[in-house]
């Protein structure tokens, strides 16, 4: 049964940034976007997500050396019964493009195939779905079909990986609710969070090398996202407390500081001074509460970065990142990091499956991904340039269940095992994983997926709650 036709992505104007102009008819455009894209996303929840994605599973030579993969013609398959065992799991939908290699090898019956799919949604492109809202009302048809245009077509976006309708896809996957301008900077006005100072010390070495990230994002930019993450955090936190061992923070800390605090602040130091710059209001009170767990832990700079570069504006992107740490993965910034240290382990247990050679080589090297996998594992892969190849991983990613990022970092493994097997020290290669390749990534990772038994699967979906 063939694919239906899809509509092309059509041109896209780029941004304009007017401040002082009247209302114009692209403004009223821009507003019924934001609601259409806010009716598709926060106001539905997904209560039947779809089921895993059917695929025979294919050994690692295959997947590196078959050339018939990269030329194979889109095509669908049958539904399979669902595993009761899973609930959460985006990662289910049949992929338009099927990596049937060894139709010899039986298909695992416990997984799922493809949800339904609204047909009025399958002719239209992923941008007018966002300004024009579900054909019918059909969210989940509509979500469906926009998973799989995302897979099989992409977002469109320049050679820099910029794209105006992307954040608002990632919103509407990440089910972000609407987050006001003003309750952003209601966060950012309450001045240093307690997370301050860790903040101020991963900022400034955020993508350093990436000219891209640096034309685009300014450090006080990462710096105001992370401390309004880190005030949100806390909050929650303390809400959580019984009111008897809530801890009470200066009054610079918890509100507004007063106009005479804020000028001493200025004139204190030149180093005050840039960070009153960088944060618009701030205090010297950086240190109360720095070690309290789950407001802050180094990584999230690197792991905000595609947030801010590919939104249209900071409190967009704190909506996104925002829902990804408390909902997608709230155990790689809760206690000790234990949903990271979780994942980590199954990297080692994935790779023993679907490729024992390579596990057994780099494991007589004392090598386990708690060495080289760490930052990949906790920033989903955004460690690894280019930005434009991330974002368009963390399409497929947010489409499918950030989950899927274990397979991701397996998929990187095995497109580099001749160069590591030949290697006397592969930890010399693995100190830097090569340049990410969404697409090869992607298709390796999903051909991952049937590798894997069923409990390895369930793991791998709740590792980071």
């Amino acid at each position: 049964m063939q694919s239906p036709k899809m509509e092309a992505f059509p041109s896209l104007p780029p941004p304009v940034h007017e401040y002082h102009s009247p209302p114009s008819p692209r403004t009223h455009r821009t507003l019924r976007k934001l609601q259409s894209a806010h009716n598709l996303g926060a106001a539905a929840r997904i209560t039947n997500p779809p089921p895993l994605v059917p695929l025979v599973p294919l050994v690692p030579q295959q997947i590196l050396q078959d050339p018939s993969l990269r030329s194979i013609s889109p095509t669908r398959q049958q539904s399979l019964n669902r595993s009761p065992q899973r609930h959460r799991a985006n990662s289910d939908a049949t992929p338009p493009n099927l990596l049937v290699v060894n139709p010899a090898i039986p298909l695992n019956t416990k997984r799922s195939a493809l949800s339904r799919t609204s047909s009025a949604a399958d002719n239209m492109s992923i941008d007018r779905l966002i300004r024009d809202g579900p054909p019918e009302g059909d969210v989940d048809g509509a979500l469906e079909s926009m998973r799989l245009k995302v897979l099989d077509q992409g977002i469109k976006s320049d050679t820099d990986g910029m794209s105006s309708s992307r954040i608002y896809v990632w919103l509407i996957f990440l089910d972000a609710p609407v987050v006001t301008t003003d309750d952003y900077l209601g966060l950012v006005h309450r001045g240093a969070s307690p997370a301050y100072s860790k903040i101020r010390n991963d900022t400034f070495r955020t993508l350093t090398t990436d000219p891209l990230f640096r034309r685009r994002v300014s450090e006080a930019s990462l710096i105001r996202l992370l401390n309004a993450i880190a005030w949100k955090l806390h909050d929650v936190n303390e809400e959580r407390r019984p009111t008897s061992s809530r801890q009470s923070l200066p009054a610079s800390s918890c509100g507004s500081p007063s106009r005479s605090e804020i000028s001493q602040n200025m004139a204190s130091s030149p180093a005050a001074k840039s960070r009153a710059r960088a944060l618009t209001l701030t205090t010297e009170d950086s240190e109360v509460n720095a070690s309290e767990p789950g407001t802050y832990v180094q990584g999230m700079n690197v792991l905000a970065a595609p947030f801010l570069y590919a939104a249209r504006s900071e409190a967009e992107a704190f909506a996104a990142f925002y829902r990804l740490l408390t909902r997608e993965c709230p155990g790689y910034i809760r206690g000790a990091m234990d949903g990271v240290h979780r994942g980590l382990a199954l990297v080692d247990r994935v790779l023993a499956i679907v490729d024992p050679k390579l596990s057994l080589y780099l494991t007589s090297k004392a090598l386990s991904a708690e060495i080289y996998a760490f930052p990949s594992v906790l920033t989903l892969c955004a460690c690894t340039p280019p930005l434009p190849e991330v974002l368009r991983l963390w399409d497929f990613l947010f489409a499918y269940g950030p989950h899927l990022n274990i397979l991701c970092i397996v998929a990187q493994l095995i497109m580099m095992r001749n160069e590591l097997l030949d290697s006397l020290s592969p930890i010399k290669l693995l100190r830097s994983f090569p340049a990410l390749q969404a697409d090869q990534i992607k298709r390796t990772a999903l051909a991952i997926v049937k590798m894997i038994p069923d409990d390895v699967y369930t793991e791998i979906v709740k590792h980071a709650l």
